[in-house]
């Protein structure tokens, strides 16, 4: 398979609808603005991927870094890991993060999933992992307390054994009658997780956060600045339950900066930010030295691979942000992803939902 070369690369940029927009304290996604990405080869498979460009302001800008990238891999052999080190090198000058890092991932990504197909395996099995269930949880919003009780119940009957539910509401009585309201619904043996979107300053986090671990959450991720440490170390060494972060790594560099500082005891690396599957993999080297579980942030059909082949996994993020254009693939069963029995990563384009919602 060494003599495999990429012949093409194809984008298409959509702003697809969610079934409940992501409230967060700090704002609202209110449409999933998605970068398509069909990466063809000689060998005849074409891999998918896409990315995620968290506002519209930034979609023509993602395509554009993608389109332009195109020159620089067509041509080049089908090894992932020697296409990011190429790019790697290529922007190194300009700085190898931001929208170029996510672009080199959507790249990544679609190369590990042609690779795959191309040895006709589910991409965990070419990771040299087998395929199993994969713990998850539901993803809510900052949705209000009667809004998140429902869906927590939602997911519950569903089979779901967690959720998470973003908080930061103007008062501390807002945040923890939120977490009550969804105990008292979903009963004990129920995780209950909550986010705060990097809203909070260090001295609130802390107030708040000794108060809700007395409630019993699972974890507070990102209470506040992501790219503060030691802000994230004093609100660490200051609460028993776990401080969950990594959303906003940008490559295991990040990573590997945070957990040196002791800013959180459990990882949420995202697919996109940590480099695809090349990131990723090296990034679940770092969880398993320093003894960190590691949990998944959306891309959730790649992430369930992804989480097969991790020595530390905890929980699959389950957000679906591109269930518009994407066959439901990847199923959930009794809280649990179930990994499709399809060559590479088992993303199937919905063509007609695409042209519907292309920009």
């Amino acid at each position: 398979m060494s003599d495999i070369l990429i012949t093409h690369l194809r984008t298409r940029a959509v702003n697809v609808p969610l079934a409940y927009p992501v409230h967060t304290a700090v704002g609202t996604v209110g449409t999933a603005p998605l970068v398509l990405i069909d990466l063809a080869t000689s060998a005849g498979v074409i891999g998918h991927a896409y990315l995620f460009a968290y506002t519209p302001v930034a979609l023509k800008a993602l395509k554009q870094l993608l389109d332009d990238m195109a020159p620089l891999i067509v041509d080049q052999p089908l090894a992932p890991v020697d296409l990011e080190a190429l790019l790697a090198k290529r922007f190194c000058l300009a700085g190898f993060t931001g929208l170029i890092r996510m672009a080199a991932a959507g790249i990544d990504m679609a190369a590990w999933d042609a690779l795959a197909k191309a040895h006709d395996m589910p991409l965990v099995r070419m990771l040299g992992a087998s395929p199993r269930p994969i713990r998850s949880y539901d993803s809510h919003s900052l949705d209000g307390e009667k809004l998140a009780t429902e869906r927590a119940v939602t997911a519950a009957q569903a089979g779901f054994r967690a959720v998470k539910t973003k908080i930061g509401y103007p008062t501390l009585a807002e945040d923890l009658a939120v977490v009550q309201s969804i105990r008292r619904a979903v009963g004990e043996g129920f995780e209950i997780m909550v986010d705060y979107n990097q809203s909070l300053d260090v001295p609130a986090a802390i107030k708040r956060g000794q108060a809700l671990q007395a409630l019993g959450v699972a974890w507070i991720e990102e209470p506040t600045l992501q790219h503060d440490h030691a802000g994230h170390q004093r609100i660490q060494n200051s609460l028993e339950v776990p401080v969950q972060m990594g959303e906003n790594w940008l490559g295991p560099e990040d990573m590997f900066k945070a957990l040196s500082a002791g800013a959180c005891r459990l990882a949420m690396p995202d697919a996109m930010k940590i480099g695809g599957v090349t990131g990723w993999l090296r990034a679940s080297a770092l969880a398993q030295q320093f003894g960190v579980p590691m949990s998944s942030h959306l891309f959730q059909e790649i992430s369930a691979h992804l989480l097969a082949a991790s020595p530390t996994a905890h929980w699959l993020e389950r957000l679906d942000l591109a269930g518009s254009v994407i066959e439901p693939t990847l199923a959930f069963e009794e809280g649990n992803a179930v990994i499709p029995d399809l060559p590479g990563v088992g993303i199937v384009w919905r063509e007609k939902e695409i042209e519907r919602y292309l920009v």
